[in-house]
């Protein structure tokens, strides 16, 4: 294969993968352990 198409496949790759644990921590289970600063702040 071309290097240019290794390093295009490599950088899609790592987008998904960046892509799906920021889903992940956002939607899945560690959400539970965020904290929203405005609701700690409301008056």
């Amino acid at each position: 294969m071309e290097p240019a198409i290794v390093l295009s496949i490599s950088v899609g790759v790592i987008l998904v993968a960046i892509t799906g644990f920021a889903i992940y921590t956002s939607f899945g289970p560690p959400s539970k352990q965020l904290a929203d600063p405005f609701e700690d702040h409301e008056d």
